[in-house]
């Protein structure tokens, strides 16, 4: 089915206590993690989308009950000389999660058929011929255990506009603008037209794009936080792993416990 971002722009209100459910799926998403730990399992979530569209909220709120020693976030930028002299694909094999990890990307390897299409970074033949290699890069990962979980998080020009006005006006914020952030609102229509054929190319089976309607900030995050936690638990038992039996001994001669207890 063909992604159209205009499907995504109501802007709805999120229906409920946003603070109960926030609570709630972070609970549910700290489970979630302990699952991938107990089972020794690895996943990537991958988001993509506008300046000021609600990434780094969202990931903030995804990782607030996450042990730190087993999640990593990776946010991407412009890639380095030591990585422009390699495959644009090595440095995101380079972050990959190993056994009882989950890591997320803050932009990714899509970069080659979004920036480096519409900025000219790289020359046309690379980037279409990047959509088969994307392609490629997540069936390799999910054939080897690692499901990649993949968002766009949509906003309007209208409310990305009023989101830098409000970072221009607080002084703790300003830096969150850039120059790129305008050089990016000059060429939007450029980067619709590469969006609409990332989608198209690149929403796969395998690898299917969400894209989340961002321009309420409270029910984009809840239904980020949803869709990352159903798509989570899809790859791992939620059911609790059987314990230890050597620890459970270890316990019972150091601290007296029973198997009952």
């Amino acid at each position: 089915m063909t992604i159209n971002l205009t499907d995504f722009e109501s802007g709805a209100k999120f229906d409920g206590d946003y603070g109960d459910a926030l609570i709630e799926l972070q609970e549910r998403l700290g489970r979630v993690q302990a699952a991938y730990i107990a089972n020794a399992k690895r996943a990537v979530i991958a988001i993509e989308g506008w300046d000021a569209s609600g990434k780094g909220g969202t990931i903030r709120r995804m990782t607030s009950r996450w042990d730190p020693r087993f999640f990593e976030v990776w946010p991407i930028g412009a890639p380095t000389a030591e990585a422009k002299a390699r495959h644009f694909l090595w440095r995101f094999w380079n972050k990959l999660p190993g056994n009882r990890e989950i890591n997320v990307f803050d932009r990714t390897w899509y970069g080659r058929v979004l920036v480096e299409r519409v900025e000219g970074y790289c020359s046309e033949t690379d980037w279409r011929r990047g959509y088969d290699e994307i392609n490629e890069f997540e069936a390799q990962q999910r054939d080897s255990g690692t499901p990649i979980i993949k968002l766009f998080m949509h906003v309007t020009q209208e409310e990305q506009d009023e989101r830098f006005r409000k970072r221009l006006n607080n002084p703790w914020k300003q830096w969150k603008l850039t120059a790129d952030d305008f050089r990016n609102r000059e060429r939007r229509s450029d980067y619709l037209e590469a969006i609409n054929d990332m989608f198209t190319r690149t929403d796969t089976r395998w690898a299917p794009w969400q894209v989340i309607d961002g321009n309420n900030k409270r029910a984009a995050r809840i239904e980020a936080l949803t869709h990352i936690a159903e798509r989570l638990e899809e790859n791992v038992s939620m059911e609790p792993p059987t314990p230890d039996q050597a620890i459970i001994d270890l316990a019972a001669s150091h601290l007296g416990t029973g198997s009952g207890d």
